[in-house]
């Protein structure tokens, strides 16, 4: 039985689509429904059933897939017995602050498993590095940008907040409100231009670095923060998020680099395919 074809079964069955599955092992869709036809024509068996949202697996493709990744594994264990070639694959990755922790941890924990030996090192975004994820105005002019998210700035408004209650959030709302500062930030520093403009005067209680613990406080009543949102954090219950009227500004997120190496290749992949 072919591996591969068992692994793109695995791929399809955890992804819950043959486009999503083909994104994922970087491989033409085209191929990944061939390879499907050809394991099920073997089995004499139907894996998956087709719907618009993607596929369902069969009785037979449940069946199959703990049985398929326990042959997967123990494929992978023969391999790291008989392999030779230890070497680490060094690759400093250099990251922007506030990307958050939970789009980031699934990010790099998919770039790591798609390239064998890598050894990983996450540095600020000015350190010496062999690509970036950035802000697109942090770009310099040698590099190639890949897109891979854009974050709208929102306030985030802890839930007993009197704002939370009002449809509509303007600059003139922030008068004499408790404020969370997240600095260095590029949106805080857009907002603080525009409140000087209508002297619009803020109660800073506290100032911090990251969004996660910019939230957290938000969360503990401390006060609001002006933040870019993710579509992770907006699932949070616990916090209101609303946009600033009067106030339209967001950040695009991407990949830069210089020099297209083997591993940039596969991380430009997953950028582009985020």
């Amino acid at each position: 039985m072919d591996l591969r074809a068992l692994e793109y079964f695995v791929t399809i069955y955890e992804s819950g689509s043959l486009s999503a599955a083909s994104k994922n092992k970087f491989v033409a869709q085209p191929s990944i429904s061939a390879s499907l036809k050809q394991l099920e024509h073997s089995l004499s068996t139907r894996l998956f059933v087709r719907h618009a949202r993607g596929v369902q697996a069969t009785h037979a493709g449940e069946q199959l897939y703990p049985l398929a990744k326990q042959l997967l594994g123990q494929a992978t264990s023969i391999r790291d017995v008989f392999r030779t070639d230890t070497t680490k694959k060094p690759f400093r990755l250099g990251l922007i602050k506030g990307l958050g922790v939970a789009r980031m941890s699934d990010f790099l924990g998919r770039f790591t498993r798609s390239v064998d030996s890598l050894e990983l090192t996450l540095v600020s975004q000015d350190e010496p590095c062999q690509a970036r994820i950035i802000s697109r105005d942090l770009r310099l002019n040698n590099e190639k940008f890949v897109p891979m998210w854009q974050d709208d700035y929102q306030l985030a408004i802890p839930l007993d907040h009197a704002l939370g209650l009002t449809e509509r959030v303007n600059i003139m709302d922030l008068q004499d409100v408790a404020f969370v500062q997240r600095s260095p930030c590029e949106g805080w520093d857009y907002l603080k231009k525009k409140m000087n403009i209508a002297n619009v005067r803020i109660d800073t209680r506290a100032k911090i670095q990251t969004i996660e613990y910019a939230l957290g406080l938000v969360k503990a009543g401390l006060g609001c923060a002006f933040i870019p949102v993710s579509d992770t954090i907006v699932k949070d219950t616990n916090i209101h998020f609303k946009p600033i009227t009067d106030l339209s500004i967001s950040r695009e997120i991407g990949l830069g680099y210089t020099h297209m190496s083997d591993t940039v290749k596969v991380l430009q992949a997953l950028a582009s395919h985020h």
